[in-house]
């Protein structure tokens, strides 16, 4: 199979849960023990930090993994989801991982997979893995899909466990209170392995106190301590809270023998886009009119963008729009502006809701826009329409931001 066949088949062949939804979750971790049994266990061959949050936790373990190559390490660095190509998600001191390699894995276990109906990440997964350790890395940043206890990456065990906040996302698997998520994303809270808590927050501070305890973990409130104010090329005031996350994350590490100066974190952190290829974290994509982009999602994603927001200068505000079709828009919509021209368009995968009705849905709270046929016309009514003088923002989705791009 060429490059483009292998990853067709990937998705469609097997659930994913970012273009599928429920049908793509697992119940426990049995197909990726399976996975890394046959593999070899991938996973003991090299260090690794496991990152899980509800929002920040891909800044943190980009800037993290950046930290890292500066200080001299080969890193692996394990994402999802992509923005523009699958191998976005392994990476090796930036590089993305080759063609011909994810060709020939899928190939050599293709007959697995399908015997044992292992899900579109979960072979992402062992996939990583198994690179990161057939090319020795020295350690490896592995960033959770999604909750913990139940996610695939939750069979390393790590030097340190980040968790970076919670915030009410994916309900309909990890539940409808911030204490019933802070379990499942607690769930990467190992015996005897630190781990650093980005945000305090007092719905879900004593879950993890109760997790830390019962496995004999150190626990270490980020926030709550003195920190160092550095700058980083992660444009937005909300990655000021990731930045201490990832000073206390690299302090566990420091006190486990690794070595990284005063230097290594001030470069690290000015140079995340440049050493690990980040997109789509409030990217400027043009200046007149400016026009930036934001994966955030989420109630506490979108909140981090509209206090973003009010740090701009602008006459006009335009706003490129798009969700999936299982998104909560009454989580969200009240957090936006309605002194806005919106651009309503439904993102190219077989979750995304359908444009005109997001239009009508937003219509109720008074936000008032046209609907456009794909994400790019879209794109294109908002830059034709606005002055040099003018905003226009492009989110709600991962996937709008991906089409983008």
């Amino acid at each position: 199979m060429t490059y483009q066949d292998t990853i067709d088949w990937m998705f469609s062949q097997l659930p994913m849960y970012q273009r599928q939804g429920q049908s793509a979750f697992k119940k426990d971790l049995s197909n990726t023990l399976k996975l890394v049994q046959a593999l070899n266990h991938p996973e003991r061959e090299f260090k690794s930090i496991h990152v899980a949050g509800t929002n920040g936790k891909g800044s943190t373990s980009h800037m993290i993994a950046s930290v890292l190559q500066e200080a001299g390490y080969k890193v692996g660095l394990y994402t999802s989801p992509h923005l523009k190509d699958f191998r976005e998600r392994i990476k090796i001191n930036g590089e993305v991982v080759s063609k011909t390699y994810v060709i020939d894995f899928i190939a050599k276990y293709k007959p697995f997979f399908e015997a044992n109906e292992l899900s579109f990440f979960e072979m992402t997964v062992g996939m990583a893995f198994d690179y990161f350790a057939k090319e020795k890395v020295d350690i490896a940043v592995i960033e959770v899909g999604m909750g913990g206890r139940l996610d695939s990456t939750n069979v390393i065990t790590p030097e340190v466990s980040v968790i970076t906040n919670i915030g009410l996302d994916h309900t309909q698997f990890l539940g409808t209170t911030l204490d019933a998520i802070a379990r499942e994303k607690g769930g990467i809270i190992k015996k005897h392995i630190p781990v650093v808590i980005g945000e305090t927050q007092q719905e879900t501070k004593d879950v993890f106190l109760k997790l830390a305890k019962d496995n004999n973990s150190d626990i270490i409130f980020a926030d709550q301590l003195s920190s160092k104010q550095y700058r980083s090329d992660l444009i937005g005031a909300y990655q000021n809270k990731n930045i201490i996350t990832v000073q206390h994350a690299l302090k566990q590490l420091q006190l486990k023998g690794f070595v990284i100066s005063e230097e290594n974190i001030v470069k690290g952190l000015q140079f995340v886009v440049k050493n690990t290829g980040l997109l789509g974290r409030w990217q400027i994509l043009n200046l007149q009119p400016k026009v930036v982009c934001d994966t955030g999602h989420n109630r506490d994603g979108l909140t981090y963008v509209m206090n973003q927001f009010a740090k701009e200068n602008y006459n006009k505000l335009h706003i490129v729009f798009g969700v999936v079709s299982d998104k909560d828009l009454n989580s969200i919509i009240d957090l936006l502006p309605q002194k806005a021209e919106y651009y309503f368009c439904k993102p190219d995968i077989p979750r995304g809701l359908n444009a005109d009705k997001l239009r009508e849905a937003f219509a109720k709270y008074n936000l008032f826009g046209k609907s456009y046929p794909s994400v790019n016309k879209a794109y294109e009514a908002a830059l034709q329409n606005a002055e040099i003088s003018d905003f226009v923002f492009i989110g709600g989705s991962n996937f709008v931001v991906a089409e983008i791009l």
